[in-house]
């Protein structure tokens, strides 16, 4: 029997988010719990074992997971040396392997380490040793950095954004690794840096112009020779120092065509790259459109700068505040994080009213408390099932305010807002409502886009915004688009290709 350890590490950060991730912020799971959890839901390590468990003569081996509850701050130093610890500590116990898995995220930050998941993988080959195959799957708004290309074998991405190949990109990774393992297949990648930071709707893989550059990706890799291809255009705000987008391709020992491919999709990718930004609407213009809207239905009120799927703090009320001071008076539903007006709220009960402030709990130098006389409509625990891919949330004690004419959802912890989870788990269909504060940079279609009369996207404060060039950076590569004017890309390959000291970029 072939055994092959599968192990999964997986957070996004916004290092603009003044609170610090914890170690309670994760999902840790170990050994046969790590399976257990994985087989019912559609992740990485559920695409991996629907290949492992049905290959003949192929044994996978659950040893460690950390999976974070939603995106957050940088990682406590505490919370990451447990962590390591215990990463560690598990491929130490496992038994010998043939091969080695990891499902990663590569866009995590520790306030001591700015690539933690390569310092992990540094880690596991001191602990696994250099001939131990090791795949890595990845988001791709990861930052790819050089440890992480040279102490892997190979690299997968995923291909969709919004994301809906977690799945199918654990069957790819593991597909790859029973190639290396039964057909002799010599992985050499290539990777390419761009310098630029980009968002907005033109990275719709199904609609936008990244999605020409993805699909090239996906032929390059289903071709004779082609392993495995992609771009990760990074996180922008986990603001580190490879931080960038990176072209990438994986060959069967074909350097010279890694390299040629890569460098073509990175030039693809440059020549539309300056489409790749969000026009943002001011918050007095977006009490504007909302005040002068006549037509009917829902309006999306798109707030990524507060988008706890990418590492903001999630206790934002600039939107709502913003309508209220312009005297709004249709039907509102907002999210937020705000644990004392929760606590609040279960001290009073179901049905009384209470004072309270909402907003600015976390990320106070940006939001102020808003003041809020409420009824409490509903109390509940906060753990529910995620609307996309089935994944057990948890957004903690969870409290519905009314206050007015604004139906605020609180919860006491960050939880991922990039569908409607959180809302439809607690008695509130956006439809209901005249407006609705989305915090997610994109959905997929149907959660809103596709029955909003209008989306607004909105240039609020937040640790997140797509307004880059307000966030501050100070550790990336520039010059870089769009925080530096007249950007100029003279494309250059890395080529590695790993051997008995590992893997080795070629001058």
């Amino acid at each position: 029997m072939k055994r092959i350890l599968v192990a999964e590490c997986k957070q996004e950060v916004s290092t603009f988010n003044p609170h610090p991730s914890g170690y309670d912020d994760f999902d840790v799971r170990v050994g046969a719990a790590l399976f257990d959890y994985h087989r019912a839901i559609g992740s990485e390590v559920g695409g991996v074992l629907s290949v492992l468990e049905k290959t003949p003569g192929v044994e996978p081996v659950a040893t460690y997971g950390a999976c974070f509850i939603t995106s957050g701050g940088p990682l406590a130093a505490d919370a990451w040396g447990r962590i390591e610890r215990e990463f560690v500590s598990a491929l130490r116990s496992a038994p010998p392997a043939d091969g080695v898995i990891f499902c990663m995220h590569g866009a995590m930050a520790s306030v001591v380490e700015a690539d933690p998941e390569g310092r992990l993988l540094e880690e596991a080959r001191q602990v696994l040793g250099e001939h131990i195959p090791i795949v890595v799957s990845l988001d791709l708004h990861g930052i790819l950095t050089e440890r992480m290309v040279r102490h892997a074998d190979a690299i997968v991405a995923y291909h969709t954004y919004p994301h809906v190949d977690f799945f199918e990109t654990g069957r790819r990774a593991a597909r790859l690794l029973l190639r290396m393992l039964d057909d002799g297949v010599r992985p050499v990648t290539a990777v390419v840096r761009v310098p630029a930071l980009v968002r907005g709707n033109e990275l719709i893989t199904e609609t936008g112009a990244f999605g020409s550059v993805i699909r090239r990706a996906q032929e390059i890799e289903a071709s004779p020779g082609g392993l495995s291809a992609g771009m990760f255009i990074g996180n922008p705000f986990t603001d580190v120092p490879e931080l960038a987008t990176y072209a990438f391709v994986v060959t069967d020992g074909d350097a010279a065509r890694a390299e040629r491919e890569s460098l073509g999709l990175a030039r693809d990718f440059w020549e539309v790259h300056e489409r790749m930004t969000v026009p943002l609407v001011s918050l007095a213009a977006m009490t504007r459109l909302v005040m002068g809207h006549a037509a009917g239905g829902t309006i999306g009120l798109v707030d990524a700068a507060d988008a706890t799927s990418s590492g903001a703090s999630g206790d934002s009320n600039a939107v709502v505040g913003a309508l209220l001071a312009a005297g709004y008076s249709g039907r509102v539903l907002a999210p937020i994080v705000d644990q004392p007006a929760v606590l609040a709220a279960f001290a009073a009960g179901v049905g009384s009213e209470v004072q309270v402030s909402l907003g600015g709990t976390l990320d106070p130098a940006r939001f102020r408390p808003l003041p809020v006389r409420a009824r409490v409509r509903l109390l509940a625990d906060g753990r529910f099932q995620s609307e996309s891919f089935g994944e057990e949330w948890n957004a903690g004690p969870t409290a519905v305010l009314e206050s007015g004419s604004v139906t605020w959802v609180v919860g006491s912890r960050a939880v991922s807002l990039y569908d409607r989870s959180f809302f439809l788990a607690h008695g509130q269909d956006p439809r209901r409502f005249d407006a609705v504060v989305i915090k997610s940079p994109h959905c997929q279609h149907h959660m809103y886009a596709a029955w909003c009369a209008r989306m607004i996207d909105i240039d609020a404060p937040g640790s997140s915004s797509a307004n880059l060039r307000s966030l501050g950076h100070t550790r990336c590569p520039r010059p870089i688009f769009p925080l530096d004017p007249d950007v100029r890309f003279t494309p250059v390959a890395r080529v590695f290709a790993r051997g008995t000291q590992g893997s080795q970029p070629s001058p």
